[in-house]
């Protein structure tokens, strides 16, 4: 555990914590674990049995929590799959090759194998959504849709660690500082108990969790070209990890097909777009 956490105790304190959301999960859902060649996959499986598969893959420094409310609608109609990502601080494997060593394409097809899923819809926030471009440009046949929120590889990245590790070297001060910058929720009065909840638990993390620094590989026009399925995507103009305009023009000049939408007051931690999900979801998957 020590890879990528800062002391071993933090880790178990910030998977602890995690359980206690967990067992909350606000629908009945089964804790799965997928073997794969890089480590014990976790997975929350839940929804409509038999229904369309969906997906879902956080962002960096996160895990499933993220998908809570989202998870709850989609499986109304969708078998719903939330899946904690290698090397990040939730309860899969600590495995963490390198973004362009090819391995978490093959680590994510492995998992949908495990699952017994041959064609899914992906929806990815930040690094998941960089997770979900690198899997269906290589797989299109095996993805029905994309709903991505400000993912990367395709704009500009921007070198955030400049700021970022300082900052968050400060302690709670310096953290508070990184969590406004990204637009994330503050622990503070004015967000709602279970905001507030999830607030102090990415606080926990951030101070626990050893983030990556390697840059996201990015896409060609030849790659975002392949994807001929349905596609959303959702961008904050606010954006400080990734070049949100770059990212809709190379979308919109490579997948015209795609719904881009562009917020320019929104930030990188794009949060109340379940319902706009659902509906593409259900317009794209269900006839």
């Amino acid at each position: 555990m020590g890879g990528i956490w800062k002391t071993p105790a933090a880790g178990l304190a910030v998977l602890e914590r995690y359980a206690q959301f967990l067992a909350h999960w606000p629908k009945p859902c089964e804790h799965l674990r997928v073997p794969t060649s890089q480590g014990e996959t976790f997975v929350i499986a839940s929804g409509t049995p038999g229904a369309p598969a969906v997906v879902m893959l956080h962002g960096s420094a996160s895990n499933s929590v993220v998908w809570m409310r989202d998870a709850a609608l989609l499986g109304e109609r969708f078998g719903v799959y939330a899946v904690d990502m290698i090397g990040e601080p939730g309860l899969s494997a600590p495995s963490r090759p390198a973004l362009a060593s090819g391995a978490y394409d093959r680590w994510l097809d492995e998992v949908l194998s495990g699952l017994g899923v041959e064609r899914a819809a992906l929806v990815g926030i930040s690094l998941g959504g960089w997770l979900a471009l690198e899997y269906a440009t290589k797989h299109p046949e095996r993805v029905s849709a994309l709903a991505l929120l400000c993912p990367g590889g395709v704009g500009r990245h921007r070198n955030v660690l400049l700021w970022a590790l300082p900052l968050l070297a400060l302690g709670p001060w310096g953290r508070r500082k990184f969590m406004q910058r990204i637009g994330a929720p503050q622990p503070n009065g004015e967000a709602s108990p279970a905001m507030q909840a999830f607030a102090a638990f990415n606080d926990m993390i951030n101070s626990s969790f050893r983030v990556r620094r390697e840059r996201l590989p990015g896409f060609s026009d030849a790659a975002l070209g392949r994807l001929t399925m349905p596609v959303l995507t959702i961008l904050g103009g606010r954006d400080v990890f990734i070049d949100s305009p770059g990212t809709r023009d190379r979308l919109a000049a490579n997948i015209p097909h795609a719904d881009i939408r562009y917020l320019p007051q929104a930030s990188h931690f794009l949060i109340g777009h379940t319902d706009e999900i659902d509906a593409f979801l259900r317009q794209a998957l269900i006839p």
